[in-house]
């Protein structure tokens, strides 16, 4: 059988074993991998990814199962194992499938890749690595190209089918001199080509020459409230907030702080963040909802305020309020008006934070968590890289008191961010 019809035949066993409506998902993906360990090339291979998820109502009752053998047999026990799961779920009159809508086909990115140019680039970066940071060890460097398939079938006559390729770069990194080493640190990025050397990326080399003089380094010299200004890299550990208590779970038990935000301000009205799932300037994209509808672009926050919740069809159903758009991700935060150097000259006291590692916040938004390969600053000037310091504030309001947004931006292929200044934290040390 195609792969076509492997998914129209469990979608159709789902409905023999007395499914009233049923969903078949069937992905595969493709990677080839290309390693590098302290700066030697490792390793090639090819791995393959293979899943067929069903899910089957039975009323108002759900079953979902999943399996990665596609054989006649294989699939016919896992409709069989879907209907049993249903049989005994509780029932919930939200549990439903997305309407019929016209078959579509979706596509980007390369099929395959150029084995010839990935190991170029790869043998490019680790040469221009070694020659420019010589005391940076490279841990691991990993150069991929990831093609995925997706079909996406239900009974209410909806056939998507969808294909993303893209290439993946991951680096983990240190810096040792005079018995002395930086912290660990981290990057990558995804891209549709590699017109580009790899460290021309992102922000790749950027963090490597940072490295370089992150080896010595100090505690802040007392506690203080100050700005933070955090930089692309890790703009997603604190934006992550608003964007997880917007989604099913929290709206749907009633425990997120914005559950009755919805047109109201959240955030500071510099701050625009879009999801952007079919955008032209990402290689990360996708184009199909989990719950089986196409996906479109759409604003999350304009200018501070909050216009969409991230609700499948399930959420919506369960709160009574809109479908979201499209299931999250692809973010792109819109620049400001502010150079990243007037930015840095405008604080008094605060952190740059480029690496934070930190637990879950409180419902309320309290955090707190060390700060990583980050630099003081103090009088409008950048005064020195930071041992490992505890920063901590609340969330919620440091969203509403963004003092700036950085005019650059950076692309990572999964998203777009810029720097952004926020007020309010306390710094206190490790």
């Amino acid at each position: 059988m195609t792969d076509r019809e492997i998914a129209r035949y469990a979608l159709r066993r789902c409905m023999d074993a007395g499914a009233g409506k049923a969903v078949c998902t069937l992905t595969f993906g493709e990677k080839k991998e290309l390693n590098a360990e302290i700066g030697r090339m490792t390793l090639l291979r090819t791995t393959f990814d293979t899943a067929l998820g069903l899910l089957t109502l039975s009323g108002d009752r759900k079953g979902t199962t999943a399996v990665n053998k596609l054989d006649p047999g294989s699939i016919d026990a896992a409709a069989q194992r879907a209907m049993a799961l249903a049989a005994a779920a509780k029932a919930d009159p939200a549990n439903e499938i997305s309407e019929g809508q016209p078959p579509a086909e979706f596509s980007c990115g390369p099929e395959a890749p150029d084995l010839d140019l990935m190991h170029d680039r790869l043998r490019e970066f680790l040469d221009d690595a070694g020659r420019l940071y010589p005391h940076t060890i490279l841990e691991q460097a990993t150069l991929e190209h990831r093609v995925g398939r997706q079909y996406f079938l239900n009974s209410n006559g909806v056939e998507f089918l969808s294909r993303v390729g893209q290439f993946g770069f991951s680096l983990s990194f240190t810096t040792k001199a005079d018995g002395k080493s930086s912290s660990m640190n981290f990057t990558g990025f995804t891209a549709a080509d590699l017109g580009r050397p790899l460290r021309d990326h992102a922000r790749v080399d950027a963090l490597l020459a940072e490295s370089t003089r992150q080896v010595v380094t100090r505690p802040v010299p007392e506690k203080f409230q100050g700005d933070l200004i955090v930089t692309p890299e890790c703009l997603d550990d604190f934006l992550g907030f608003l964007m997880d208590n917007i989604g099913d779970y929290p709206l749907i038990t009633g425990t997120s702080l914005y559950k009755d935000r919805l047109g109201d301000r959240v955030a500071s009205q510099k701050l625009t963040v879009h999801a952007r799932p079919l955008a032209a300037e990402l290689a990360s994209r996708y184009f199909v909802t989990g719950d089986g509808y196409p996906a479109r672009d759409a604003t999350v926050v304009d200018h501070g305020i909050l216009r969409m919740f991230l609700l499948s069809l399930y959420g919506a159903r369960r709160t009574g309020k809109d479908r979201a758009a499209n299931g999250g991700g692809c973010w792109i935060v819109e620049g400001g008006d502010t150079p990243y150097a007037e930015m840095v000259r405008s604080v008094e006291r605060g952190v740059l934070v480029c690496r934070f590692s930190g637990g879950r916040p409180g419902p309320n938004g309290d955090f707190s968590g060390i700060a990583k390969n980050s630099w003081y600053i103090r009088d409008g000037r950048i005064d020195g890289p930071l041992s490992e310091t505890m920063i901590s504030g609340n969330l919620a309001s440091m969203l509403l008191d963004v003092k700036d947004v950085s005019r650059e931006t950076v692309n990572f292929g999964s998203g777009i961010s810029p720097w952004v200044r926020f007020g309010g934290v306390t710094v206190s040390g490790k």
